[in-house]
This record gives C-alpha cells, structure tokens and sequence, in this order.
C-alpha cells in the first residue's frame, strides 16, 4: 500500500532509512550490553538484538516491492524479463562483495565490523538514491479514488481475480518455508567444514552464480511461459538440494551451492514476470508486498523452528543414535551428517510438492492467463 499510495523513489528513501535506524540502534545495543549476554540462547537482550536487526531487513523490503513496480512502469512488456534478469544480477553481484567483506571482517575483527559495514553501505545507498530521476509521473489511486492506507480486501480480491495466482504465492511461500532451513542452517554447515574466512570467499565465489543467471535472463529471456520455466527451475532446485550435502565434502557443497545461485534468479524473475503481465499496474505494490509478506514471513518461522529440532532430533540421530546404523555407513556420522540430513530431507520434500503442484489445474489456469494476457 505504501508503495502504490506514494511515489516510489520517496518510498525507497524512507525505508533505507528505517533500516539504517534500526541497524544504529542495534549496533548500539550490542556495544552497550555485556557480552555474556549473547552467549545464551535464553538471553533477552540477544533476541531483542535479534528482532531489531531482523525488522531492519523487513522494512528494507520496501525497495524490494518498489523494485519490480518500476520495471513495469519504465520497461516496455516485451523486455520486462530481461529486466528482472538484471535485477537478479545486481543482487548476485552485491551478495558477492559483501559476502568477501563479511567474511574476512567477521574472521579478522568480529561482528563490530559487520554493523559498521551494514550502516555504512546503507548510507551510501542512500546517497545514490538521490541523485537517481524516477520519472514517476503520478500515483494510481483504487476504483473509487480514494486513497486507503492498507487496502488488503481489495489485494486479496485482485489476486483472486487471476486464476491460479493465489496458487503461486501460496506455492512460493511453501518453498520459502521448506527454505528456511537454509537460512538456520548453512553457516553452521559451512563452517563446520572450513574455517570462516573460507566460508566467506567461498560464498563470494558462489555468488557468481546468480550473476551469471541473471545475465543469462537478460540475454534470453524466460520463454514464452515463465510459470513453466520456474517449476521446471524449482525441480531442478530441490533435486541439488537432495544431493550437495549427501557426502562431507567442501567440492560436493561449493559445486551445488554454485548451481542453486545460477538457478535461483530463474525463479524469482518468473514470478515477477508474472504479476507484471497479469496484475493491473495500479494494484502490483500491493499483490507484490503481500506476496513477499507472505513468503519471506515462512523462511524466518522455520529458521527459528529448524534450529532446536536439527539440535535436539537429527543431530543426536546421526551422532549416538539410529541413524548411524541405518545409513551412517554410506552417509557419514558426526553433528555435520546430521544438518547435512535435514537439507536432503528437506529437497526430498521440494521436489515432490513440485512435481505435484505442476500438475494441478491451478498451473494450467495461471499458464493460460498468462498467454492471454
């Protein structure tokens, strides 16, 4: 809503600089506090520092919704994919640079730098902001006019309004969910294998990937049917998923960490795509913030859910308990099997709601609303 309500240049300025606060204020709250305070995992003050610094990233979103708004109204329909190819391009290159900084910051001087790098970045993005013209020339209001601040019953009803739309998002957010998993667990499996100066050169490398893949979508585009392009790209997302950690080895996880990121801007872009030729111009911040509200609120729930259960069920399954009769001969015992498990389990489970869900006639419906439109 705030971004249909308001030019999106403003919108984009207000939330670099919410995130910029937040991050401030976290910084301060981790310098402030004694540092026994973030050894616990009961400790109020680590997950006050925790929800903070989370809220900085959610309402850093708000550029993320803004985004793909802008390629609609600035890009012609024909190129929008290549578009949001080059937009995954930029994100990959900033997730290489970053993902080399942090890792070398956290190994040589701790997570002091990290906020100093986070609220310095921040402030450049900020200064960039300003000197970009947005040729943004009015703002749509709704049907009648009038200007609502949320707006959420006629969100919902344009996304019902499009067969099968619901569907994705409900689609996406199930992936993001199984997702989550990720994002609790591959620092710790990572570094379990490396040391985390490697980790963050390593990541730097893999972020190659979504460079690449964003810039294979600008060249060719997503086909003349995205939705079909982003299943048969999540089939092939779970399938790595089942295998790049099936062995202990750093080769084994580099190489598919590596394909994920070539194949992961596939997905996103489609899905953009989609809502840009099938949503009216005047509703997208709204159907794309509900869409990232809704998907991006799975991956947290599960990190925070996945963590506990790894500790406490597969960990001990693959140290001391079953699991090191029934498959450690082959799949490897130790506390690194265990989290190694959940990410197989967790493709395993990927791949085969794809394989269902390509086949409902929500997908055909969506496919056939996309070509019409």
């Amino acid at each position: 809503s705030l971004v249909d309500h308001h030019k999106k240049k403003i919108m984009m300025q207000i939330s670099s600089l919410a995130s910029l606060a937040l991050y401030a204020i976290g910084c301060a709250i981790y310098l402030l506090a004694p540092g026994e305070a973030f050894k616990d995992v009961a400790s109020p003050v680590l997950w006050t520092l925790v929800t903070v610094l989370l809220a900085g990233v959610l309402v850093g979103n708000i550029r993320t919704i803004a985004l793909p708004t802008l390629v609609t109204i600035l890009i012609p329909e024909d190129r929008r994919d290549k578009a949001n190819g080059l937009v995954g391009s930029a994100t990959g290159a900033a997730f290489l640079i970053v993902s080399v900084i942090s890792g070398l910051m956290m190994g040589l001087w701790g997570i002091t730098s990290i906020f100093i790098l986070a609220i310095s970045l921040t402030l450049v993005t900020l200064a960039h902001l300003w000197f970009i013209p947005v040729p943004e020339k009015g703002i749509v209001h709704t049907e009648d006019g009038g200007v609502r601040k949320t707006d959420i019953k006629g969100t919902v009803a344009a996304i019902l309004a499009v067969p099968g739309l619901a569907a994705l998002i409900l689609f996406t957010t199930f992936n993001n969910f199984l997702g989550g998993a990720y994002m609790a667990l591959m620092d710790a499996y990572g570094l379990s294998l490396m040391s985390v100066e490697t980790w963050g050169f390593l990541w730097a490398v893999v972020s190659l990937g979504f460079i690449f893949g964003g810039l294979a979508i600008a060249k060719f585009g997503l086909g003349k049917n995205p939705l079909r392009t982003m299943f048969i790209a999540n089939i092939v997302l779970w399938i790595i998923s089942c295998l790049f950690t099936i062995q202990s080895s750093i080769w084994l996880l580099a190489i598919g960490m590596f394909l994920y990121m070539c194949i992961g801007p596939l997905v996103e872009a489609s899905e953009q795509t989609i809502i840009q030729k099938v949503v009216p111009q005047k509703r997208q911040g709204r159907v794309f913030g509900f869409a990232q509200s809704v998907e991006m609120a799975a991956s947290p729930l599960t990190a925070f859910l996945i963590g506990p259960i790894t500790q406490f069920v597969f960990i001990p399954f693959m140290t001391t308990g079953a699991g090191v009769d029934w498959i450690g001969g082959w799949y490897g015992v130790g506390p690194d099997r265990g989290i190694a498990l959940v990410f197989t389990l967790v493709g395993l489970i990927g791949l085969l709601v794809t394989l269902i869900a390509m086949g409902t006639k929500y997908y055909r419906l969506l496919s056939a609303q996309y070509t019409k439109a």
